[in-house]
């Protein structure tokens, strides 16, 4: 380890260093983040590029006195770093170790938990009020990105701070990314600002000129500034945030941490909300991640020489078997739009993108409007499809209720990242979902147990005149080795895989295949199992699963969403609706807590989701083990 960061423990240490030492911790840092990421996987490309501004905030400010709240949170690993907790980036992301998002349980520096985007304004803004209405003095900062700048959450939030007129700072790290390139006007209008940045020279030039005419210089002066900064009208347009009540200091250098720190500590003086616009670059200091920060943007273990992934994936994803569907059904049909929030690599829409541009919609990071904006295509005669992963669906939850399901209109949300996610965690897990949906009127909501099942279900959602969801989960779609016709699932059926008279497992999606290795676990014990692979969690085929549970005692679901309001909760309704009380029921799910990041597979072992942990509870009632 090099001789700056050994030494690097806390904030304090970071303000002992001089200027030169700390432009020498900065290549420390993307070293030891390029070490350490490479092995084991994280958000890469936005740490490289937030080194300098991360070490100027902590040599200005004093955390934890200092409130330092970070958006999203992908970013913080440098933060991390000078907080304590480098030693364990061993453990970064993985089961017990150190979260990829701030946690306030890790340190005392960490102040407010995300990971989802365009929270910090909000929550650092409650904070300075908080910290006002208590009487205390300290300094609140918001970080946030140009990408998370386009969700309507933090202009709510710019518009309340202008008007509140707190002593509040923002950052504005500007990359010129979220995940993906950033669209939109918001985008078009920040590039005005990097590409001509001569108002602000021109502005301190002419403010020294003028204070220095004797006797009513000065005046002169605050007089300019409360005419609304005539001169920097003339020489920028549009001023945004000065608009929203905001002071408004850049372009500046995000690698300059002169620059940066002088900037941050005329901030900390000033009167009312300030808002910084730092320039930086995604994936600074590392090639491959300057060159394709998207695709460095979150990684796994990587070779640093040859910037390539060290595993090799064999076999076709969910999200790509999607996006492939998608092209083959939209070249038929030409009513089919395809909407993404700013993840158009991570849905599988790539190839529809360069395929049918004038039919595809990045919205950016904006899963409201998207909702909204997929209800008024269908309103107007298109078939639009929203893919979105199950944890960002959530932001749009009121648009599909009463923007698209309400209305009855025939949007396909096809929700990618369903279930368990691994070392993302609680804020990205998609165990919500069957819950969340289940709720809604005329919404039908399905779920895969792998790519050609999900195949047809797309197919199926375009013969429908109804909200259709289908969700499915990250990764590799593995055939499972049973023959099947997927064909009845445009008469809504459920699909029964096998019959036995001992034991009914009804399974949804990806925990079909769980099933069928229980099911074989049982057999071993002479325990005969029906295995029903449900398809439908909205509407219930319940004419399929009734006829199939009666010969059974024992009735088991299996799903990859938290137990309550989940498919297990609709198949206790169907049998209470029936009258039927005589059997025993058990539901497989997550409990009614947050789960915390780690590897998916470990993970389901941890809350008992894998076929030994269910066979061990089963054998416990039906006396197959001795125990």
């Amino acid at each position: 380890m090099s001789e700056l960061i050994k030494n690097i423990n806390s904030p304090k240490d970071i303000k002992k260093l001089s200027y030169d030492e700390l432009i020498e911790l900065s290549q420390e840092i993307r070293d030891f983040l390029l070490q350490s990421v490479s092995k084991t996987g994280g958000h890469l490309a936005s740490n490289l590029g937030i080194v300098e501004l991360t070490l100027a905030m902590h040599k200005v400010f004093n955390s934890p006195k200092d409130k330092i709240i970070w958006d999203v949170g992908h970013q913080a690993y440098v933060h991390k770093i000078i907080t304590g907790r480098r030693d364990d980036f061993c453990t970064l992301r993985k089961f017990n170790g150190l979260s990829g998002f701030p946690k306030c349980k890790e340190s005392v520096h960490d102040f407010f938990e995300t990971g989802h985007s365009s929270t910090s304004i909000s929550a650092g803004l409650g904070m300075a009020m908080a910290r006002d209405i208590k009487g205390d003095k300290y300094s609140v900062i918001s970080v946030i990105g140009d990408g998370a700048l386009t969700g309507g959450m933090a202009f709510e939030a710019l518009n309340h701070a202008g008007h509140f007129e707190k002593d509040f700072i923002v950052i504005l790290n500007d990359n010129e990314m979220s995940i993906s390139e950033n669209v939109g006007g918001l985008s078009k209008y920040l590039n005005r600002l990097r590409t001509d940045p001569m108002y602000f020279k021109v502005k301190d030039d002419v403010e020294q000129i003028l204070s220095k005419i004797p006797a009513i210089g000065k005046s002169v002066v605050k007089t300019a500034h409360k005419a609304k900064d005539t001169i920097k009208y003339f020489f920028v347009s549009g001023m945004l945030f000065e608009e929203l009540g905001f002071t408004y200091i850049g372009p500046i250098d995000g690698h300059d941490i002169r620059e940066i720190a002088g900037v941050l500590k005329r901030a900390r003086k000033m009167k009312g909300p300030v808002l910084i616009h730092a320039i930086t670059k995604k994936g600074k200091g590392y090639g491959f991640a300057e060159k394709h920060p998207d695709k460095y943007h979150g990684i796994n273990p990587f070779d640093i020489k040859t910037g390539k992934k060290l595993s090799k994936s064999n076999g076709q994803t969910y999200s790509q078997i999607f996006g492939k569907t998608l092209v083959e059904l939209a070249k038929k049909n030409t009513d089919i739009v395809a909407i993404t929030a700013a993840m158009p690599s991570g849905t599988g829409l790539e190839e529809f993108s360069k395929k049918y541009p004038d039919r595809f919609f990045d919205v950016g990071i904006a899963e409201q409007h998207a909702v909204t904006l997929a209800a008024g295509l269908a309103a107007n005669g298109l078939r639009p499809v929203f893919a979105v992963y199950s944890t960002f669906l959530q932001r749009g939850y009121d648009q599909v209720l009463h923007d698209v399901c309400l209305q009855n209109l025939p949007v396909v949300f096809c929700i990618d990242r369903a279930g368990l996610v691994g070392q993302d965690g609680e804020t990205h897990h998609g165990v919500f979902d069957l819950s969340y949906l289940s709720n809604i009127p005329n919404l039908k909501i399905l779920s895969p147990k792998d790519g050609d099942e999900l195949k047809t279900m797309i197919k199926y959602a375009f013969y429908q005149n109804s909200p259709i969801a289908i969700r499915y989960p990250r990764g590799i779609s593995k055939p499972l080795t049973i023959e099947s016709s997927n064909e009845d699932i445009f008469e809504e059926k459920a699909e029964v895989i096998s019959k036995g008279k001992d034991i009914c497992i009804i399974a949804v999606g990806k925990m079909v295949e769980t099933a069928l290795e229980l099911a074989q676990l049982l057999k071993n014990d002479n325990v005969e199992s029906t295995v029903i692979n449900a398809r439908f969690v909205k509407p219930i085929d319940e004419k399929t699963l009734l006829s199939n549970i009666k010969d059974s005692d024992y009735v088991i679901t299996l799903e990859d969403n938290v137990k309550i309001g989940g498919f297990g909760s609709q198949v206790l309704k169907m049998l209470n609706d029936h009258g039927i009380n005589n059997k025993r029921v058990k539901i497989f799910g997550f409990p009614d807590k947050f789960i915390e990041h780690g590897d998916t597979q470990l993970l389901f072992k941890h809350y008992n989701l894998y076929a030994k942990g269910i066979y061990k509870e089963l054998a416990k009632d039906l006396k197959l083990l001795k125990v």
